[in-house]
């Protein structure tokens, strides 16, 4: 996997390459006080004071590959030494997510009958995160640091299910000061923990003994989360600096939805309010005068109103995704069901987080992908639900690269790492029933026609000039349907679960 990054390195990369070198040269060259004050370029230090420190101790070592890319004024610096260090660092820094990866391994029952090591589920789990797709054109074309951090998020997870309770509470908090798109995933934790460790015994009937209640064991879990917080953001605090450490890791005004529309529920709204808008247009319902003039399907990362749906604010979204992770914490906090259902719960408050959230990457589907991965090779249910949403939620990464010498590198690799996911679940599981239904499988069938319409036959139009944004709005609109259905059908299934278990207690 190694080398096949390695491989990668001249290809395409994003802003984000900017944005990384600019974060290098902000930390190196000022002091702390001016981190998240600094505006030369436009973008801007958004990410909490643990990444700075990370870029921080990056810069000291970029300074001997080219000191010229940490010149602050120098913006989009792309020298040779730049790039070859920047690539560098990602990969290297992926040596703990590729330890991370093993410790999970040793999470799963490996016990499934085998016919050699190729199909046992720990080396089939291997495969699905070292060679995940997403992970590999997101971090080493598009270029960001996402296999280091979910790193830190699959090692928490081993150490939770290694009962290592302590050791997953500070890898969870310290991840969440790297990275704050995590915190959809926090309730999941504090759940879990509260329900597992703190709560020290159970009842016959699964329900808790009150009796058996530790303060010490909470006390010490609000110790770790304290003194991280402390660590994390006290310099800033006693600089007087938190309200600005604040503004910009949570920038509200970006708008409802990023510039790639990431294929949620919000992606389904646009889509409705834009159909109707030109339904109201031609049948005369509509004043044009009046409609409002930013257009969601400008590519552009900015607030808009919409024209006939009411429009949407961040107050909306966040009670949208508070209601639809409810349930799911329910169960785990009733009928735990052991780190399966910490699992359970943690993809769906990720996949909730996703569908509801306010100005959602795409990229953010990994956050739900990569957990999943573990269930995958545990249950043939769980192993269909993923690889619905894989297939979707790749394909809709796809507009991230849309340099021409990037297609057949992406298509290759997403063809690969499909076929191996299909093959190899199919093997674990051919005792059992079909991992998809007949519905499900034409589903995934038509990526490929909306692909060669959107890559081939779209371009070769005159609508390209006139509705560039048309490729976006169908492949996000289409993936959009899958993803929810694939929310739905894990809902379904880990309630249909939890009745089932009640029952059988009974």
């Amino acid at each position: 996997v190694s080398f096949l990054k390695c491989l990668l390195i001249p290809a395409y990369y994003s802003t984000d390459f900017e944005v990384h070198r600019n974060w290098l040269a902000v930390t190196h060259n000022l002091p702390l006080s001016q981190w998240y004050y600094e505006a030369t370029s436009e973008w801007t230090l958004d990410y909490p004071p643990f990444f700075a420190w990370f870029e921080y101790a990056l810069s000291h070592v970029a300074k001997y590959f080219d000191p010229k890319m940490l010149v602050i004024e120098n913006l989009n610096y792309t020298s040779r030494a730049t790039i070859f260090f920047q690539r560098f660092s990602v990969i290297f820094t992926d040596i703990l997510f590729i330890y991370a990866v093993r410790e999970c391994c040793r999470c799963v029952n490996g016990k499934r009958a085998a016919k050699d090591i190729l199909e046992k589920p720990t080396f089939i789990l291997a495969v699905l995160l070292l060679w995940n797709f997403g992970l590999l054109i997101v971090d080493h074309i598009h270029f960001q640091y996402n296999g280091f951090l979910f790193g830190l998020m699959l090692l928490s997870v081993a150490r939770l299910c290694q009962k290592r309770y302590l050791e997953g509470a500070l890898l969870f908090a310290v991840l969440l000061h790297f990275k704050h798109i995590y915190i959809y995933v926090a309730p999941a934790y504090g759940v879990y923990l509260l329900r597992s460790y703190c709560f020290t015994a159970n009842n016959a009937d699964g329900s808790l003994k009150w009796r058996s209640f530790s303060l010490l064991h909470v006390t010490l879990l609000g110790l770790i989360v304290c003194l991280v917080s402390a660590l994390s953001l006290g310099p800033f605090i006693v600089l007087g600096q938190l309200p600005q450490v604040i503004s910009r890791l949570f920038p509200f005004k970006r708008g409802l939805c990023h510039a790639y529309w990431a294929p949620n529920f919000w992606a389904l709204y646009n889509a409705m309010d834009k159909a109707l808008t030109i339904f109201g247009l031609k049948c005369n319902f509509l004043d044009p005068t009046k409609i409002p003039k930013a257009s969601m399907t400008g590519g552009l990362v900015q607030e808009f109103q919409h024209t006939v749906l009411p429009s949407v604010t961040p107050l909306a979204t966040l009670i949208c995704t508070f209601i639809s992770i409810l349930p799911s914490v329910f169960c785990l906090w009733f009928k735990p069901q052991g780190p399966r259902g910490f699992l359970q719960c943690l993809v769906l408050c990720a996949l909730s987080s996703f569908m509801f959230g306010w100005h959602v990457h795409e990229k953010a589907i990994l956050l739900a992908i990569l957990p999943l991965s573990l269930l995958s090779v545990q249950r043939a249910k769980d192993a269909g639900i993923y690889l619905i949403l894989t297939t979707t939620g790749h394909f809709s990464l796809f507009p991230l690269l849309f340099t021409l010498p990037e297609l057949p590198i992406k298509i290759l690799l997403m063809l690969l790492f499909t076929v191996y996911s299909f093959s190899s679940l199919k093997s674990l599981f051919r005792r059992e029933r079909p991992l998809l239904n007949w519905l499900e499988t034409i589903y995934l069938i038509q990526l490929v026609p909306l692909e060669i319409f959107c890559e081939i036959i779209f371009p070769l139009t005159p609508w390209k000039q006139h509705f560039p944004f048309v490729p976006l709005l169908l492949t996000s609109v289409y993936c959009a349907l899958g993803v929810t259905y694939t929310w739905l059908k894990l809902y379904v299934s880990v309630l249909t679960e939890r009745i089932s278990v009640r029952q059988k207690a009974e």
